[in-house]
């Protein structure tokens, strides 16, 4: 089977449906360190990464920057003295997408590498 952090964004488009509850809850095990959260009725995933230094931080902002305008997917994010926080949603939907994950699982590997 191939990992989260494997596999390659698909566009999403307008109308797709968002991923079921049990859809969301079996992927999430598989990023067991994101959040799952319903900001005024759109779930979205969250994390938080902690580092020694800002310019750490900003380092490691800049890669999920880079890695997010390669598949044309982006998070929110909040760059904080030692604190980078991740919010992945798709826009298009309202909800979560297993793209969401993906690129959830691929900024786990950019801050395991960094």
């Amino acid at each position: 089977m191939i990992e989260l952090h494997q596999r390659q964004c698909v566009a999403c488009k307008l109308m797709e449906p968002s991923l079921t509850s049990s859809e969301v809850e079996e992927l999430n095990k598989k990023i067991p360190e994101w959040e799952v959260l319903n900001e005024s009725g759109i779930l979205k995933l969250r994390r938080e990464y902690l580092f020694d230094d800002f310019i750490s931080a900003l380092d490691f902002t800049n890669q999920v920057g880079g890695m997010s305008e390669s598949v044309n997917h982006h998070p929110d994010i909040l760059t904080q003295w030692g604190k980078v926080t991740l919010t992945w949603w798709s826009h298009k939907i309202k909800g979560l997408h297993l793209n969401d994950f993906i690129m959830a699982a691929k900024s786990d590997v950019l801050f395991h590498s960094s």
